[in-house]
């Protein structure tokens, strides 16, 4: 039995599991690459398997980074059933064509670039159309339902309480007479969240393969979130300026939905402030959310059977055309824009950084993890400067991150989920930058005793049934005590903070408005030439 590790290896994005028994080869997700070019380059090369020669695959949650290259694999040759939740299913008959759509828009605009410079044209890795097509290959089961793939091998999905519908895979893989039980985590959820359930607990597996975004921090203010929210909309409404937010049209939309709903019902949330969800594609991920009933945690039932349902505001305004989001951007103050997509990297946010990054009245708040390389987190780390559809946009915005936004769980999350697992003969982590890997990796084999594997790119590891695993590129503990390495980590990244806080300062204090506009294009000017 071998697993070959074809994404999200020693990065978050592109999750993509090859397992191969000898009598069938299938796969886990197929997501696509986000982040810096060489990530995304990956989108575009042909797969590393040849997709005829799979035989089916799962698919844990309907997130992009791990469903988008599925319409570009089904177009490739694959053919065969794709196993999800109901919901799932459901969500991606809106992400996958939006995905293509997006991919045809970007690409278009790049074209037209490239056709005025006479350079050769862009193909994009997979059209609308397509993202529609593959979808009568989807074949939705229920939670906690043991299901026959084919022979010698049975599946069974499990809540994974991270978005609608998100699923932990349970597999039982019967090789020379013999069973292998592996689980993957997906996507985890922290628990508590509002609208959806807690991540299920699995009893017992001989691998699990497991996700690590944020292994090496906990989530500030996740019981006070609601209240952090209040405080930047009042800034900002103070200061005149409008409040932009980046999210994924999927969950965390809907919390913030459910937030502001709250902070309304308290009386918090002036009438005055109109909330805007400027993507069609989180309009129709809300709608599914509200007849998607069955999935709420019991605290959401009891605020809908009591009539008021979080996801409804009577301020709230959806924008599904272009020209409804082009009005948005003549709004000068007092609206709350939310729009896709969550990293800033295409969608109509792009257009909305565009109008009000360069305002100091504004706010842009970040509620969900930034891939490195993408626009948003080149805007979250301090970036002064950003390029958005080839023009120059200075940073004058307030930058804001609220943590506890997070559909995923942190390190206490990730710890406490994997020590209710028994049997466990090693730990493969995935989806996690390295830095994160490595200190969830130590505090793995100190605290829970268990081999921790973090796979390379392309790496096939031979599970075997019964027997100790020889790990091929087994982690090494780090040299200090976790507690030094949590703390360090920690108070490198304060210490950063504070630099770009004082960096800050410095310029608001010795620089007007146009001074500073001068000092930018000073600088541009200097990292053209060099």
């Amino acid at each position: 039995m071998k697993i070959k590790f074809l994404g999200a290896a020693k990065t978050v994005t592109g999750s993509f599991y090859l397992l191969d028994n000898n009598r069938v080869r299938f796969a886990v997700d197929c997501g696509l690459f986000q982040g810096n070019k060489d990530l995304r380059e990956k989108n575009y090369a042909d797969f590393p398997v040849d997709p005829h020669s799979i035989a089916f695959l799962i698919l844990t949650h309907a997130h992009i980074d791990h469903s988008g290259l599925i319409p570009k694999l089904c177009k490739a040759g694959f053919s065969g059933p794709i196993y999800c939740s109901h919901a799932t299913y459901e969500l991606c008959q809106v992400l996958l064509p939006d995905a293509g759509h997006i991919q045809e828009f970007e690409v278009e605009r790049k074209n037209r670039k490239l056709s005025r410079e006479g350079k050769i044209l862009l193909e994009p890795i997979y059209t609308a159309e397509d993202g529609s097509e593959c979808l009568s290959q989807f074949r939705p089961v229920n939670y906690d339902e043991v299901v026959g793939l084919s022979s010698g091998v049975e599946m069974r999905l499990r809540d994974a309480g991270h978005i609608l519908g998100s699923s932990i895979v349970e597999l039982w893989i019967e090789e020379n007479g013999k069973k292998v039980k592996i689980a993957f985590s997906g996507d985890l959820g922290q628990g508590n969240q509002p609208i959806i359930k807690d991540p299920t607990v699995i009893e017992n597996a001989d691998y699990v393969v497991m996700e690590s975004t944020y292994g090496d921090r906990y989530h500030k203010g996740v019981g006070n979130r609601a209240e952090q929210l209040y405080k930047i909309i009042e800034d900002t409404m103070r200061r005149g300026g409008n409040l932009v937010i980046p999210s994924f049209a999927v969950e965390r939309t809907q919390d913030l939905l459910y937030d502001l709903s709250k902070l309304q019902a308290q009386g918090l949330l002036k009438p005055n402030i109109d909330v805007y969800i400027d993507s069609p594609l989180a309009i129709a991920a809300t709608e599914i959310f509200l007849h998607n009933t069955s999935y709420y945690d019991q605290e959401t039932m009891e605020m809908v059977n009591s009539g008021h349902h979080p996801l409804k505001l009577p301020n709230l305004k959806y924008s599904r055309t272009q020209q409804e989001s082009m009005e948005i951007n003549k709004i000068q103050k007092n609206a709350i824009i939310i729009s896709a997509s969550g990293m800033c990297d295409a969608g109509r946010i792009k257009y909305h950084l565009k109008y009000n990054l360069w305002r100091p009245e504004c706010t842009v708040l970040f509620v969900g993890y930034q891939a490195n390389g993408t626009l948003g987190r080149r805007i979250m780390d301090g970036e002064k400067l950003v390029c958005i559809h080839g023009e120059q946009v200075v940073v004058k915005a307030d930058i804001q991150n609220i943590e506890a936004y997070s559909a995923h769980a942190d390190q206490i999350g990730l710890m406490s989920w994997l020590n209710n697992i028994k049997n466990i003969k090693t730990v493969f982590m995935v989806h996690g930058e390295e830095k994160s890997q490595r200190v969830l990796a130590d505090l793995i084999q100190k605290d829970l005793h268990l081999p921790v594997i973090i796979p390379n790119w392309l790496e096939e590891i031979e599970l075997r049934p019964m027997e100790e695993l020889q790990p091929i590129s087994i982690v090494q503990p780090v040299p200090e005590v976790r507690t030094q390495t949590f703390s360090k980590a920690l108070a490198a990244e304060e210490k950063y903070l504070r630099l770009r806080s004082k960096l800050n300062s410095f310029f608001e204090e010795r620089y007007n408005n146009a001074q500073y506009d001068e000092l930018i294009e000073k600088l541009d000017k200097l990292e053209t030439d060099l």
